[in-house]
């Protein structure tokens, strides 16, 4: 599943492509897509006419403002969450879509952005303009601070942390307590941090968290200028795939050499996902 900084690769590359994108023709292929309210009927009915404008990230979703008319007043939100294999395609002229194709956007130039949905589990909202978008999404309004947030600091961390049995693994995955971290840069802050994903959460001193705050936002950082991670599906607007992978330090390294210290690295499943650390770097 894409996370923060493939979200917010995608991010970057609607915003350039589809600032004032006007659109005048669209089509849902799949009505799982759409999650809103009236499902495919309201979401055509009302997206169409609109103008794309600014686009925003929150944890892993994705927000566009929409305008309308000449006076471009403000028409409402455009939500997307990608899900596992979601991701969007540009095309500067209509072309044949795939057998993945979920939603289709055309502007007065023929120029077409295209929702490409292998697994088909991403969503896409429309929320009126009377409204917040984490007014109609429960998944809004349960997420934690942003990394780069002043909100996330160690003072914030440790509290969060400071009753909890579970492994640091899982509560980096619980998006209450951080938005938008998912297994990669969990396992890869941990690493960056040296502390293994075992640790209960509750047993970090005030060093750790104060440590794993900075390796996070160091990694999401570096991840971000590679635009992201890819080994399977993820691609960004452009059909780029993102470089962080080559260069992950125990994601996706089990039984190989550490790049510090050369012991191998170890893999278990932890919270539920697969976890990878090294026994000699992480305690």
């Amino acid at each position: 599943m894409p996370e923060l900084p493939e979200v917010e690769t995608v991010r970057k590359g609607l915003e350039s492509r589809l600032k004032d994108f006007l659109i005048v023709e669209l089509e849902v292929l799949s009505e799982r897509s759409i999650a809103s309210f009236g499902g495919s009927t309201k979401f055509l009915q009302n997206m169409k006419g609109v103008i794309i404008g600014e686009w925003t990230r929150r944890g892993k979703y994705l927000i566009a403002a929409l305008k309308k008319g000449k006076r471009k007043e403000f028409a409402g939100w455009l939500v997307v969450h990608l899900r596992m294999t979601g991701h969007f395609q540009w095309f500067q002229k209509k072309t044949t879509s795939c057998a993945h194709t979920r939603v289709r956007f055309w502007n007065d130039k023929g120029q077409e952005i295209r929702f490409v949905d292998t697994r088909n589990f991403g969503q896409m909202w429309w929320i009126s303009s009377k409204y917040h978008p984490e007014d109609k999404i429960n998944g809004l309004k349960t997420l934690g601070p942003e990394p780069f947030s002043k909100e996330f600091n160690p003072s914030y961390l440790s509290l969060s942390l400071q009753n909890r049995k579970r492994s640091i693994k899982a509560s980096l995955l619980d998006q209450s307590i951080v938005a938008g971290t998912g297994n990669i840069y969990a396992d890869e802050s941990l690493f960056e941090a040296g502390i293994i994903p075992t640790k209960e959460s509750r047993t970090l001193n005030n060093i750790e968290v104060k440590k794993l705050c900075e390796s996070l936002i160091k990694v999401l950082k570096k991840s971000i200028g590679k635009g992201g991670t890819t080994f399977s599906d993820f691609r960004d607007i452009e059909g780029i795939t993102g470089k962080y992978g080559g260069e992950a330090w125990v994601y996706k390294r089990f039984n190989k050499p550490c790049r510090k210290c050369g012991e191998r690295i170890q893999k278990e499943k932890i919270a539920g996902r697969g976890t990878h650390w090294c026994p000699k770097c992480q305690k």
